[in-house]
């Protein structure tokens, strides 16, 4: 066998098995998705509030408004409407609820922005009491995937809780006393 042709030999050898190798690899990695969201409650004391920022994927968000309400809905594109907002926030504030020392608190629809593949969604509670306890219920997205989890961080002055809220556990209670 000439060095050229052990050269070429060799060189298909080892794409051939990289391939094998890297393949299996990379389509592993593409089948395997996480579905996990973000939310921050901090109370603000001086200004008697809960600020609260979500953060979802928009691809999982979207899916979940075109199965619910219209397969129209495109969210973070120019497509995108005044009524696709509205089914956001309709959604929102029905899956996100905060109950502090045992009273619901009700929650304002700030608004919502786009960073790449991501949407944050602004929800505000006002006339808030300094508490002891604060209740979160977070069902979001829990209709696309049973591997959802929603990861919950309260801030209350310098203490900070979190909680990992899924299907069999929707909501979670954090004592601050």
């Amino acid at each position: 066998m000439s060095l050229i042709t052990f050269k070429k030999v060799m060189g298909i050898k080892i794409k051939v098995l990289l391939l094998v190798v890297i393949l299996p690899c990379l389509m592993a990695a593409g089948m395997h998705k996480f579905y996990v969201s973000t939310t921050k409650v901090e109370y603000k004391e001086d200004e008697k509030s809960l600020q609260i920022i979500t953060k979802l994927f928009i691809d999982d968000i979207e899916d979940v408004l075109q199965e619910r309400y219209s397969p129209s809905i495109s969210l973070a594109t120019k497509k995108e409407t005044k009524v696709a907002e509205d089914f956001l926030k309709k959604y929102i504030l029905q899956k996100f609820k905060v109950v502090v020392d045992g009273k619901e608190i009700p929650l304002t629809y700030i608004g919502r922005e786009y960073e790449i593949d991501v949407v944050k969604i602004y929800l505000e509670a006002s006339k808030v009491k300094n508490f002891d306890a604060i209740e979160i219920e977070n069902k979001i997205l829990f209709e696309i995937s049973p591997d959802q989890q929603n990861i919950v961080h309260v801030k209350r002055g310098t203490t900070k809780k979190s909680l990992i809220l899924d299907n069999d556990n929707p909501k979670g209670l954090l004592n601050f006393d």
